[in-house]
Parts: C-alpha cells; sequence; structure tokens
C-alpha cells in the first residue's frame, strides 16, 4: 500500500451496490449478480488481491473448509479479484478452493465498494482485502478493509454479525 494512504470502504447501514460479474465454470461462464441473493440470503463478500499468492489461496482455502459454518446463517460466500475468471478456475482447481470466484477485471465492483488498492508491489491496481456482510434486504452489516494485503479478515468478527441477522 502507498506509505500514509488507507483505504476505507463502504459504511455499514448502507446499501450494497449490486452487480453481475462472471464465474467460470465447468458448463462455462455464468453471471453471479448480487441481487439474486436478496429476500433468500445473506452474502459474505471477499475481496482479495491476486490468485496464486500465499495469502490469498491460505484465506480462500480456510475459507473453503469452514464453507459450512457460513450456511448455518444461510449466507453464501463469495470471493472477489480483479483476476480474469480463467486464472481464477485454474487457481481454485490447483488448491482445492470451492468458495465461488467472481473476476472484477474491469475493477469497477471493486471501485463501487471502494477496495481498490493502487500499485500494489509496483505491480498494478487490485483489490484489498476486505470482508463485507450483506443482509438479505442488501444492506451491508459488516465492512472491513485489512491495513495491509498480508492481513486476513477478521473472521470471528463476521461469524459475529452472521449469527443476529
Amino acid at each position: 500500500m502507498e506509505e500514509g494512504r488507507s483505504i476505507v470502504a463502504l459504511a455499514v447501514g448502507t446499501k450494497a451496490p449490486n452487480f453481475c460479474l462472471k464465474r467460470k465454470t465447468a458448463q462455462g461462464l455464468e453471471d453471479v449478480c448480487l441481487s439474486d441473493r436478496f429476500g433468500k440470503k445473506n452474502t459474505v463478500l471477499l475481496f482479495f488481491p491476486m490468485a496464486f499468492t500465499s495469502v490469498c489461496t491460505k484465506e480462500m482455502c480456510d475459507v473453503s473448509q469452514g464453507l459450512i459454518d457460513f450456511q448455518q446463517w444461510n449466507a453464501d460466500v463469495l470471493g472477489i479479484s480483479v483476476d480474469n475468471p480463467f486464472a481464477q478456475e485454474a487457481w481454485a482447481k490447483q488448491e482445492g478452493i470451492t468458495v465461488p470466484l467472481l473476476s472484477d477485471l474491469d475493477k469497477e465492483v471493486s471501485a463501487k465498494y471502494d477496495v481498490l488498492l493502487p500499485k500494489l508491489a509496483g505491480i498494478g491496481t487490485v483489490a484489498a482485502r476486505a470482508a463485507f456482510v450483506i443482509d438479505q434486504e442488501g444492506i451491508i452489516r459488516y465492512s472491513e478493509v485489512t491495513p495491509s494485503p498480508t492481513e486476513l479478515p477478521n473472521f470471528d468478527r463476521i461469524r459475529e454479525v452472521l449469527a443476529k441477522l
């Protein structure tokens, strides 16, 4: 992250911006829209910088192993990065990641959620590591951007928020 730069994500209590992003499946590319969950499921959005990196792999593998925990709170978990959907699929297969991974290749959704991290490691602009809990009505109930891309979100706090919904 740039020296002295901090990212402040969308605030708790605000309406979550809707989006439709591509996901690569065995059947091809499919659209995944946040609004399809409204009225049915809570949603945990996990923005992460890049596929095939150690911290992102740890996060998505750990969450994949604990997906059943999220289901008890009627919650879907979606991972979002600026990687293309084909790279995301290859990474998921290689690492056993079962969290649906959505491609924000044009960075529009990351910008809507105010989680763009400029010039990470001199490579380019990516999504910061961030977490949002969105209730069935589409309201943000938890919002976190980690201070550094190497730090994971507070999953205990995420579970506490989900348990109250």
